[in-house]
């Protein structure tokens, strides 16, 4: 999801009109598309970069770039946000339609889905009427042939006027044609003369009353037919980008704003208001898009994705659909506990033996205790201490989630919470994103750029921090298998799966609790609508997920988190070994604490373990058991029997435990995940909203049920 430099290729350009060459002669290619359509997997292939894919609408949020060579031509190949239109309602429309139109590309590469190519021609008529330089790529015929769909790709490029080449964009060597056809097109080898919509009569002519002093003005940087008909349109946006592509502001040439009134008066006079002329473009491209689709299309088999419907009605049924999402949960988090722990204990090992060694070293270098403590035992352990106990799960749950993203069950998900989403007046995208919190907060919040409506896309980030990350799983596993689980022998982890997964529900009600809140008090409004598209199942590539998802999304993660456990790993050795009379500053915050702990079912042990666990929550568990056990750094015990018994030494019941688990899971947000939405937001006021509305809900649930539960006792 755009998370690091290199998952989105050289430079992501919000307003996608910078372009980095490698050289002067290299010339700039649009790669457009629908969502869905193998665009950024055929970008990939072709640069060799490792753009981020995914089997639902809007993965890419900005222009990725890359370089490509063939033995004529270098180019750069700009991925573009996939759009059905140009006729931009989002943020993704609108970068889409201000490159292909404002950005001058040297050619534009419409990229379309064979087995529903109907649909896709509706861009492709749109990026004609700008570009004359455009090639269309029929992609996926692999799986148009599975579902008997044949593409005349020679009929088809005599209806459109421009090249048509077929491909397979996962495999490579189906680009081939492509680059060809490419290097042609360039060079001007192949003839393009683009067929554009034609229109009612009544727009043609409103079109040949405004073009001429419109060619006039602008010359021959924008395609003149299309600037009158956007003119005519009267869309703000629009306009504002077209002055600042010419340079001037057209609509102050008094010959142009004389055409355009008589244009707009004709239309008006034939009842072709604004809302009407809108709709009557829309409907002629439509009308031109099926026609083409009837005459190039073959389909041998009209039941051809009754597989697929069959299994939709299963997964999005109100009856099956719920329950399945839960099962997955749980199976997601089974695989990622029980998966974890054998490669968590190795790199643990593998880790403090690496501390063994520095110890040694600074011993024979003859180092001061102070020096070793501070850097050995502080900085050091903590951070082999995140890293062991981090990067295990993540390394699982990021693949886990990609797969279900690849294989296309995700937009299911979103379609399944859609409606729960809107009775909050929030967004059907924000269970995408939330679903990517629970791998990490700092990436469901980097997900929510996803979410057209500003507002919308503000609650998503405030509320992502509601569902926990793999970062909280431990303390919360810790707390179950102690106090609540037992001896399930052989099921124990099924057990700590299916307790993780009741409490997970809790957060995500506690999402859709305070997106309402916030929808009905700081950020009103009403919820936009948006189109979802509902992917056929793919066959997911395991292999590729794995690399990229370990790659760009576990290290990533990983590297933001050890950045800040590293000076976290100092503040806790001072904390525990700097005393005032002859008690160590942790103690001190400690018995401060204390009286406000206790109101909320905890210590002052516990919230301050809270508080230093601020940059990664992995290490809020060895804090309280080092405070507990008075030692100077962060300490692991050799079982769960030894922990349930340091805990109840120190006063711990369930309710404890419980008040742990439900703190755990409402809280401030991690310093990474701060960072993250501060710099989505650019407010520090939502930032501090971010961390006090978590804060203040854990606080007061803590509180009542810590009432509520010494009541009932």
């Amino acid at each position: 999801m755009g998370l690091t430099s290199a998952s989105v290729g050289i430079k992501a350009v919000d307003l996608g009109l910078k372009i980095k060459k490698q050289n002067e002669n290299d010339a700039v290619v649009a790669i457009a598309g629908n969502p869905n359509v193998g665009k950024s997997t055929l970008f990939n292939n072709l640069t060799g970069m490792n753009q981020h894919t995914g089997n639902w609408p809007g993965k890419t949020v900005a222009n990725a770039q890359g370089y490509c060579k063939t033995s004529e031509h270098s180019y750069v190949l700009v991925d573009i946000p996939g759009t059905y239109s140009l006729m931009a309602h989002s943020a993704e429309e609108e970068v889409a339609r201000n490159f292909i139109c404002f950005g001058k590309p040297d050619a534009t590469v419409v990229v379309c889905d064979a087995t529903c190519l109907e649909r896709n021609l509706n861009l492709v008529y749109q990026t004609i009427e700008i570009s004359e330089k455009t090639l269309v790529c029929v992609n996926l015929l692999d799986e148009a042939k599975r579902k008997k769909i044949s593409v005349d790709l020679k009929m088809l490029s005599d209806k459109l006027g421009v090249p048509v080449v077929g491909t397979t964009a996962r495999r490579k060597r189906t680009l081939n044609d492509l680059l060809r056809e490419l290097d042609s097109l360039i060079d001007g080898r192949t003839a393009s003369i683009p067929k554009t919509v034609v229109y009612d009569s009544v727009v043609e002519d409103a079109i040949s009353i405004a073009e001429p002093a419109i060619s006039k003005a602008a010359g021959n940087s924008i395609s003149a037919r299309w600037l009158s008909l956007k003119l005519l349109d009267k869309d703000p946006s629009l306009i504002q980008e077209i002055n600042n592509s010419l340079g001037f502001d057209i609509m102050s040439d008094p010959d142009v704003c004389e055409a355009l009134k008589k244009a707009s008066d004709y239309l008006t006079e034939n009842g072709y208001y604004r809302s009407v002329l809108k709709d009557s473009i829309v409907a002629s491209i439509v009308r031109t898009a099926e026609h083409t689709a009837k005459q190039t299309v073959k389909q041998a088999d009209s039941g051809y994705n009754s597989m697929d419907r069959r299994i939709d009605r299963i997964l999005t049924s109100r009856i099956f659909g719920y329950p399945v999402m839960l099962l997955m949960l749980a199976l997601v988090f089974w695989i990622t506990i029980t998966g974890a722990n054998y490669p968590s204990q190795l790199l643990s090992d593998l880790l403090f033996t690496g501390q063994q060694l520095l110890s040694d070293l600074f011993i024979k270098a003859g180092a001061p205790d102070w020096l070793h403590g501070a850097l050995v035992l502080g900085v050091y352990r903590v951070l082999a201490w995140v890293v062991s106990v981090m990067l295990p799960p993540m390394a699982i749950f990021f693949p886990l989630f990609t797969l279900l993203e690849d294989v296309g069950y995700l937009p299911r998900v979103a379609y399944n919470l859609d409606k729960p989403f809107k009775k909050c007046k929030a967004c059907g995208k924000q269970a995408l994103s939330m679903c990517m919190g629970f791998g990490c907060n700092a990436a469901g919040v980097v997900g929510c750029r996803i979410i057209d409506s500003p507002r919308e896309r503000l609650i998503a980030i405030l509320t992502n921090n509601f569902v926990p990350c793999n970062g909280r799983f431990p303390a919360m596993i810790t707390m179950i298998s102690i106090f609540f689980v037992g001896s399930a022998g052989m099921l124990d982890s099924a057990v700590s799966a299916l307790g993780l997964t009741i409490v997970i529900l809790l957060g995500i009600a506690m999402t859709f609790i305070m997106s309402r809140l916030l929808s009905s008090t700081l950020l009103k409004g009403v919820p936009s609508s948006f189109t979802l598209e509902l992917p056929p199942y793919r066959r997911p590539q395991i292999g590729k997920v794995i690399v990229r998802s370990v790659l760009d999304r576990t290290l990533f993660v990983l590297g933001r988190a050890a950045a800040v456990a590293a000076p976290a790993g100092l503040v806790i050795w001072l904390m525990a070994n700097v005393t005032v009379a002859d008690v160590s500053l942790l103690n001190h915050c400690a018995e401060f604490l204390d009286p406000f702990a206790k109101l909320i079912g905890m210590d002052g042990v516990i919230l301050m373990a809270f508080i230093l666990g601020f940059p990664a929550n992995e290490i809020v568990v060895p804090i309280i058991i080092m405070a507990y056990m008075a030692q100077g750094s962060i300490i692991e015990l050799d079982s769960i029997a030894q922990m349930r018994q340091l805990f109840t030494e120190h006063g711990w019941t369930w309710i404890t435990a419980a008040n742990v688990i439900l703190f755990s899971l409402f809280h401030w947000p991690c310093s990474t995940t701060v960072l993250t939405i501060h710099k989505e937001t650019g407010s520090l006021k939502w930032t501090a909203v971010s961390i006090l509305l978590p804060t203040v809900t854990g606080v007061a649930v803590c509180f009542l049920f810590t009432q509520i539960a010494r009541l009932l006792i």
